[in-house]
């Protein structure tokens, strides 16, 4: 076992977005990010979920989302297994354990499962790689030790009509995409639909370089552990003009970064 010295700093943070506060709606986002300690050194699981604006208790399948994802994936890491050996079949199994936690709440309120209905994606990083465990909209970007390009290995996924997409609740069995990424990940962001015209760029099927380089600046500049501050600070920006001008949907963030050298710095990113 390594000593245990937390290698990642990160922050995150979800906002409401216009669209739900006229109509005095709660925000539907959730999201997690943890450090876990395995048998090989430290590895970081990020996840965010978007609850879907027709299903009335979407809020919260989001959360039941987010927290089964990183139960279930810390579980794994903490027993010895490897991020390479996370395939579909491992991913299917954290999915049933999480459509189950969602059916035992629906069960309690009288409720159809579709009531929680919410996307999900998120991350799995080790020393030498990633894999990416997908359903719906969002997206998660990240960039290679020693790259400038940020990748997106798996993009947004379309429903079978405009403006829809798929979910964790979806009957038989939700549409997965479990994909993996080999390398060291020095930088990972993770987020919901809300983000994705700011994030991505659609036209090159790509993710928007200028956006990340003006929001990771300050993370750089962070010692590891969770950066509470910057995270409020963070919240600030999801909410600020320059951000609610270009989409009215919630938004979660999460961004994360393996750190080589602690740092302090402050949060001013610059919209792209």
């Amino acid at each position: 076992m390594s000593s245990r010295r937390p290698e990642w700093s990160w922050v995150g943070a979800r906002a409401t977005g216009t669209s739900h506060a006229r109509e005095e709606k709660e925000c539907d986002d959730a999201g997690a990010c943890r450090e876990v300690w395995t048998p090989s050194g430290p590895a970081l699981v990020a996840v965010a979920s978007d609850g879907a604006g027709s299903a009335p208790l979407s809020r919260f399948g989001s959360a039941i989302v987010a927290r089964s994802f990183c139960r279930s994936a810390s579980a794994y890491l903490r027993a010895g297994s490897r991020v390479d050996d996370i395939d579909e079949a491992v991913a299917r199994d954290w999915l049933d354990e999480m459509r189950d936690r969602i059916a035992r709440r629906a069960q309690l309120g009288g409720q159809p499962a579709r009531a929680f209905a919410s996307t999900m994606v998120g991350v799995v990083v080790g020393l030498e790689a990633a894999v990416v465990v997908h359903v719906g909209d969002g997206a998660c970007a990240l960039r290679l030790a020693g790259e400038t390009v940020w990748r997106v290995p798996s993009w947004p996924a379309q429903g079978e009509y405009a403006a829809t997409t798929y979910f964790v609740t979806d009957d038989p069995e939700p549409r997965l995409s479990v994909v993996p990424v080999r390398g060291c990940v020095e930088e990972v962001a993770v987020f919901t639909d809300g983000m994705e015209r700011l994030a991505l760029d659609f036209a090159a099927g790509a993710a928007f370089d200028r956006f990340f380089e003006s929001v990771f600046p300050a993370l750089r500049r962070e010692p590891p552990g969770r950066r509470r501050r910057l995270s409020r600070d963070l919240h600030d920006f999801l909410d600020s003009a320059p951000v609610t001008d270009r989409t009215d949907d919630d938004k979660t963030l999460l961004m994360a970064r393996r750190v080589p050298v602690p740092e302090r710095g402050i949060f001013n990113p610059v919209t792209a």
